[in-house]
């Protein structure tokens, strides 16, 4: 951690492999856009030697600055995977996307990982998105670091940045949030400001210098070492503070002296462990040098003070009929448990399926077999078969390098999965598990789409399949009721993806159209309709005349059917005939189109032919009576309501509530949720929050969420209902 020396780089251009979980790390990475995270992975890999200068792989070709542009643009929206070599140690670096509207890919990263970086921009500082997550890992006790940058920035100030750190992630303890380095600045320029040039190591007090664009240990003058004495002594109290050696904190004080090895090893074990989060600092290597500021620290500090996987809780395992499964985390030997992290489609290979593998060993042309994953509410089928899987490898940029095996604890990309999905488990096919899926965010904003021609209409159901099957925080809606077709999504920019994965991935041209909420009718009051249906022509006629009595029901009642014929008015066999008709009346609407529910619909007389009467006519009849009653009565149309909690900082909690009103909302209550948090909870039209998803991120700044549920259908206000009514009049 900046106290060894310098480790040797891997080899570049070859595809990297482990042997043993030992020798795995696997590293998230986390921030809000543009906090640096692609930048910060690409400085790992020049200075791991995968790459030879930022952004370009050594392969001894290039790629154009276009490709290059649109690689960094996909990657910006999903997660991806950079494998590097340090000290010995495969590094699976995973890049998370920063916009909130794909947390998905980040879900996936943080399942994949084992511990977290969390980037940080110095004249940015923390955003409550970035808080969120900090609170997610904290809930689960990963190990977390975090990474300074954007030191080159005129605002930038390294202190401030580190305090504002332990101040939102600290949380009781922020003296669990300290600096392992300090910025080492050059001469000032003529605009004022002194670049970093390189770090002060707190505790082997040794500077690293990257002027040169290669890191060089030197040891601090006199005049330095006062500067950090204060600092040094704060980093180390906060490291014995989480030592395992109960003695050591009464030592210290008592004035002996603790020595670098020692304090390294506690470090490192608090770190493993998620009790102490040490702040690091890093910027990109200037045109031409080898290595960035900061990122031998940064590298050092995952192979030695991050966790191994055999350290990472397994995920609950069961048979794929439920009973429980107890395996050993990480055994190579063990039975083939893997997970399939992210889904996406290479136009040359075709699906690739990136695996982290928790048990056993996975191995190239083996037959798997691929369970999963309760999200069939989503659009996504559930899975129980048996597959081939194509060619094992590692991402080397946009290529991918063949290994032969992938062991427990690692990283794959797998070839030719056709139908495994996201979340889904591999496991072997004489062995079936099933992993316990992890938390996938309920996107919340409809996107209605209809094919822009008839040539996408025959693409239009494969080119969604394969969309929802590379990402399961989209939700695929067939709605019955308006016969729209609608992708629910996390956010606007995450809908754009869709659209444009669609229109350049799968060849699919696709309109966007308004959504339409699912309405229903009621009477809101008792009628009484005659339906005659006689017709004579040539033959056969037509006759049936039926009478009923319509009244409403209380919500959730749906349509009763009674009959209370006396006398044979109507004859027996025509009975449930009349109620066929009504019922699918009831269905198409009596008033604007929607589903007619909550009535009860009596049978109360009518009149037969004993020649002419069919049960086509008495469905006939039926279906005009209830038209009739409807004209003798106010029709009620009814929105569905849903309940709606928003958890949100306690300083936007009256934005959100006046909102909340202003969208026709019914507030049931608030509590608190921890320190500085709020629940609320109200019901909401949903009329009114079909793009609430995007309006609370906005009056948030990011920092709220929020889920709904159906609660009801109840009256709509009569001005609104008007309006409805007048645009079904006119076919809109």
């Amino acid at each position: 951690m900046g106290d060894k020396s310098q480790s040797h780089p891997g080899a570049a251009g070859r595809a990297l492999a482990a042997d043993h979980p030992a020798s795995v790390r696997n590293v998230v990475l986390v921030g809000h856009s543009g906090s640096g995270k692609t930048t910060l992975v690409e400085a790992l890999a020049l200075t791991a030697g995968a790459v030879n200068r930022a952004g370009r792989v050594e392969d001894g070709g290039t790629v154009s600055d276009h490709d290059d542009i649109e690689h960094r643009q996909q990657r910006s929206v999903q997660l991806s995977l950079v494998p590097v070599e340090w000290d010995g140690i495969k590094i699976n670096v995973l890049d998370t996307p920063g916009y909130a509207d794909f947390v998905g890919e980040l879900r996936a990263g943080l399942r994949a990982a084992d511990a977290a970086l969390f980037v940080v921009s110095a004249s940015d500082g923390v955003d409550g998105s970035t808080r969120m997550v900090w609170e997610e890992c904290a809930s689960v006790g990963m190990p977390r670091a975090i990474v300074i940058t954007h030191l080159e920035s005129a605002r930038a100030d390294f202190e401030e940045t580190t305090r504002v750190c332990a101040e939102a992630f600290g949380g009781d303890d922020p003296d669990a949030v300290l600096p392992l380095y300090l910025p080492l600045r050059g001469p000032e320029g003529p605009d004022g400001h002194a670049p970093v040039t390189g770090l002060i190591g707190l505790l082997s007090q040794q500077l690293f210098d990257y002027s040169t664009g290669e890191r060089k240990e030197s040891e601090p003058g006199a005049d330095q070492l006062p500067g950090i004495e204060e600092a040094r002594n704060r980093l180390i109290e906060g490291i014995i503070a989480e030592s395992e050696d109960e003695t050591l904190m009464d030592r210290y004080l008592g004035g002996e002296p603790v020595g670098v090895e020692t304090l390294v090893e506690d470090l490192e074990r608090a770190v493993a462990r998620g009790r102490f989060f040490p702040v690091l600092a890093a910027a990109p290597a200037a045109e031409g040098a080898r290595q960035g500021l900061g990122t031998v620290e940064l590298l050092e500090l995952i192979t030695g003070g991050f966790p191994t996987p055999f350290e990472h809780p397994l995920p609950e395992v069961t048979t794929v009929d439920g009973s429980p499964r107890e395996l050993k985390p990480c055994d190579i030997d063990g039975p083939l448990v893997a997970e399939v992290v992210k889904t996406s489609s290479d136009p040359y290979v075709g699906r690739i399926s990136l695996v982290r593998v928790f048990s056993g060993t996975l191995r190239p042309d083996q037959t798997v077999h691929v369970s999963g994953h309760g999200l069939a509410d989503r659009g996504h089928e559930d899975h129980d078969v048996d597959e081939r899987i194509g060619a094992l490898s590692m991402p080397f940029g946009k290529q991918q390098r063949p290994v032969t095996q992938a062991v427990a604890g690692d990283l794959v990309c797998v070839a030719k999965l056709g139908r495994a999905e996201t979340g889904d488990t591999l496991s072997a096919k004489d062995d079936p598990l099933l992993m316990e899926p992890w938390q996938m965010p309920d996107p919340l904003l409809p996107l209605a789409i209809e094919a822009h021609s008839k040539a996408d209409e025959d693409k239009l159901s494969q080119g969604l399949g394969r969309l929802v099957a590379e990402d399961p925080t989209m939700r695929l809606e067939q709605n019955q009721d308006t016969h729209q077709v609608v992708l629910w999504c996390l956010g606007e920019a995450h809908a754009d993806v869709a659209l444009e994965r669609l229109r350049n991935r799968y060849g699919v041209q696709v309109d966007v159209v308004p959504h339409r909420v699912s309405l229903r009718e009621t009477f809101a009051h008792k009628a009484a309709g005659r339906g005659r249906h006689v017709k004579q022509s040539g033959g056969h006629g037509q006759y049936a005349i039926c009478e009923i009595e319509v009244e409403p029901l209380p919500g959730g009642s749906g349509v009763e059917f009674v009959d209370k014929v006396v006398g044979g008015a109507v004859p027996r066999q025509f009975i449930p005939s009349v109620e066929k008709g009504v019922r699918a009346q009831a269905a198409r609407g009596v008033a604007a189109g929607y589903p007619l529910i909550d009535v009860r619909i009596t049978l109360v007389d009518g009149k037969a032919h004993s020649v002419d009467s069919s049960d086509a006519a008495f469905q006939t009849a039926g279906a005009l009576a209830l038209r009739e009653a409807a004209g003798q009565a106010r029709i009620h149309l009814l929105e569905p309501v849903a309940e709606v909690s928003v958890l949100v900082g306690d300083d936007y909690v009256g934005p959100v509530m006046s909102d909340l009103s202003s969208r026709r909302g019914r507030l049931l209550g608030t509590e608190q949720v921890g320190s500085g948090r709020t629940l609320i909870r109200a019901e909401v039209p949903e009329f009114e929050i079909g793009r609430y998803a995007v309006d609370l991120r906005s009056l948030s700044h990011g920092t709220a969420r929020f889920d709904r549920t159906y609660a009801r259908h109840e009256p709509m206000p009569p001005q609104i209902a008007e309006r409805i009514r007048e645009q079904a009049g006119d076919g809109g």
